[in-house]
């Protein structure tokens, strides 16, 4: 076996080990482990259970959600549609179908009884009409993250769910990462202890990564529907940089918080395994490095109280930062980069004498140091602190899982990984720090009257 490979018994032992090192028990040093391939849900042969899906728009995101959508077997695209004429070509260059049915109108998908299923890749102030007329319509649906636009948004759509009994997957893969499931287990098996800070951060460093995205070459009023496309937004004259860089504007998106801080906060609820919006969030930011005429702050910072449980998240569009987790916990620490998670144990009890014992007269300060090293120092002959464990994940897919998990819903009624109301609460959460960030003031969810107050 290779130095760096352990079989799933070792690894699954891992529990045990560093449960062990926390029990006060003496072990030995802890080795680099890699994580094992995820299973996949299993695939039917009979042709009855080919899932149909329509794609509702085919730009950044959902062209590579369109590519990785139909790698999934017993899964078939049937029709697309989009507001611009140029992605009804692309469509078909993915699908290498040149008769893929294409429309600007995705009514027609919707209309069409052997449709089963749509992808909603959409600006975010379209997610809740689209959603609700997909769930009417009697579409199961995958909706790209940010659930919603805005908390009004997402309380009609969270109904609408609800209310169809149709199935709704909102697409933040961190909930199908297998690495995020390691780590949510290490956290349930107590391996840090008790809970007491979470950190999360990501940053880009770039025009790209800040949004600042080319438009179409030929992009004009005879190839795009404009009026549709600003749906309830005002209306403003054409203008190919608002339709190529709308996260940049509240009145389209919801910023860097819909955009980056709704994966950490996503992550966040799973492997915490809690479904809830945060009990009220302070936020600070601004328009630190990309003054280009958005009206959404490049650098965001949140601070949320998750029923006690502080949570500090920042992201920065001028500073390239990983994506990072970092779980504190009275027994030591669990941070998680990209694929890769590092334990560090603590002790969390003192190794020596206390150092206030300096302040004792001497006479008490030597007896004080003699009954501490009486009480003591047997104990720690018998224990060894254990070296970090880092755990890499291997190369996996995280959409095409989260994908898979969605069609496999699809066709068995079996719930999906992240439901409308996971994808409302964690949608909520991005929605309080950008309110919290214009009001300039902390603000809180209101379950009650379903509304933000401050």
């Amino acid at each position: 076996m290779d130095n760096n490979q352990f079989s799933r018994r070792e690894f699954l032992g891992l529990g045990a080990f560093a449960g062990a090192s926390l029990a006060g028990r003496r072990i030995r040093p802890a080795r680099e482990l890699v994580l094992d391939a995820p299973a996949q849900p299993p695939v039917s042969s009979q042709p009855s259970d080919r899932v149909r899906f329509g794609i509702v728009g085919v730009g950044m995101q959902g062209s590579g959600l369109l590519a990785t959508a139909i790698t999934v077997p017993g899964v078939e695209c049937v029709a697309a549609a989009d507001l611009y004429d140029g992605r009804h070509v692309l469509a078909r260059e993915i699908t290498n179908n040149p008769s893929l049915r294409v429309t600007r109108r995705y009514q027609e998908l919707l209309d069409d009884k052997n449709i089963d299923a749509i992808i909603a890749a959409v600006p975010d102030h379209w997610h809740k009409q689209l959603v609700i007329d997909a769930l009417n319509a009697g579409k199961d649906v995958y909706c790209e993250k940010p659930m919603s636009h805005t908390p009004a948004d997402g309380v009609a759509m969270l109904d609408a769910a609800r209310r169809t009994g149709r199935i709704v997957q909102i697409g933040s893969q961190r909930v199908s990462s297998p690495i995020c499931a390691k780590a949510r287990e290490l956290i349930a098996q107590g391996m840090i202890g008790e809970l007491t800070l979470v950190e999360g951060w990501n940053g880009r460093n770039d025009p790209t990564g800040a949004w600042q995205y080319p438009p179409p070459l030929d992009l004009s009023p005879a190839n795009l529907d404009w009026d549709t496309w600003l749906g309830t937004a005002p209306k403003k004259p054409f203008d190919p940089i608002t339709f190529a860089r709308w996260r940049a504007w509240k009145e389209y998106g919801t910023g860097v918080a819909g955009d980056l801080l709704v994966h950490l906060v996503s992550g966040l609820l799973f492997m915490l395994d809690m479904n809830r919006p945060p009990t009220r969030v302070a936020s600070v930011g601004g328009i630190r490095r990309w003054k280009d005429g958005r009206n959404m702050p490049d650098v965001h910072a949140a601070v949320y109280d998750y029923a006690g449980l502080p949570v500090y998240m920042r992201l920065n569009l001028g500073t390239e930062m990983p994506e990072t987790y970092r779980f504190q916990g009275s027994k030591g620490i669990l941070e998680m980069t990209g694929n890769t998670i590092a334990l560090t144990p603590q002790w969390g009890d003192d190794r020596s004498p206390s150092y206030y014992s300096g302040s004792f007269p001497k006479a008490m300060r030597d007896a004080y140091v003699k009954q501490w090293h009486a009480e003591n120092d047997e104990r720690l002959a018998r224990e060894s602190m254990s070296e970090a464990v880092v755990i890499r994940g291997g190369n996996f897919d995280a959409t095409k899982g989260h994908l898979a998990n969605f069609f496999d819903a699809v066709r068995t009624r079996k719930p999906v990984v992240e439901d409308a109301l996971f994808g409302h609460n964690a949608a909520l959460a991005c929605h309080l720090a950008n309110e919290s960030y214009f009001r300039q003031d902390s603000v809180r969810w209101d379950e009650g009257a379903r509304t933000i107050k401050s």
